[in-house]
């Protein structure tokens, strides 16, 4: 009996002692997707990236344009076409079809290269930002004690009630004002 009381009392210490330990470790949530877009070099990226952005669309559309007045030209050649002529007629479409093949391969081939040379760009752009956003963060939960700071901005927490929103502290240690 007497060692069965001692028991219930170490396993009630040990019980109690690893609350304690539990308890004490902080928990905080932040809005990472609320930070970086509050980041003044996220606004600059982001110009950076619409004017890439539209470049590329007008190269592109230039391309096409270009494409259509092929096509427009085949269209009236083909309109125009007569007996006496239709020989002729036929070899320049022809020409103008190969042409616009051509043209379809080099606008396809400008598409990819946009959108690779805007996927590069992102990472060129947003990398370091991310990483600074990152380092803030981690500053921040050593400096407040807290043993884990969960991201509510990627929605790999559903639900979350209470805890310490360090979103505004993080923005604070990044400089950037609150009602960014």
């Amino acid at each position: 009996m007497k060692n069965l009381l001692k028991s219930v009392v170490l396993a009630s210490g040990i019980l109690l002692a690893s609350n304690a330990v539990n308890a004490q470790q902080k928990i905080g949530h932040i809005n990472t997707a609320e930070i970086v877009q509050s980041t003044n070099e996220f606004k600059a990226a982001e110009q950076e990236m619409q004017a890439l952005s539209e470049t590329k669309q007008k190269e592109i559309q230039d391309m096409i344009s270009k494409y259509q007045e092929q096509q427009n030209a085949a269209n009236e050649k083909l309109r125009n076409r007569s007996e006496a002529n239709k020989e002729e007629v036929d070899a320049e479409v022809q020409t103008i079809a190969n042409t616009m093949r051509e043209m379809e391969t080099r606008i396809q081939t400008q598409q990819q290269a946009a959108q690779e040379a805007i996927g590069q760009k992102q990472q060129e752009l947003y990398g370091p930002i991310e990483q600074k956003v990152m380092t803030a963060i981690t500053t921040v939960a050593k400096e407040k004690g807290y043993a884990y700071v969960l991201d509510i901005s990627s929605g790999g927490v559903p639900y979350f009630q209470g805890g310490d929103d360090l979103t505004e502290e993080i923005k604070a240690k990044l400089g950037v004002s609150a009602t960014n």
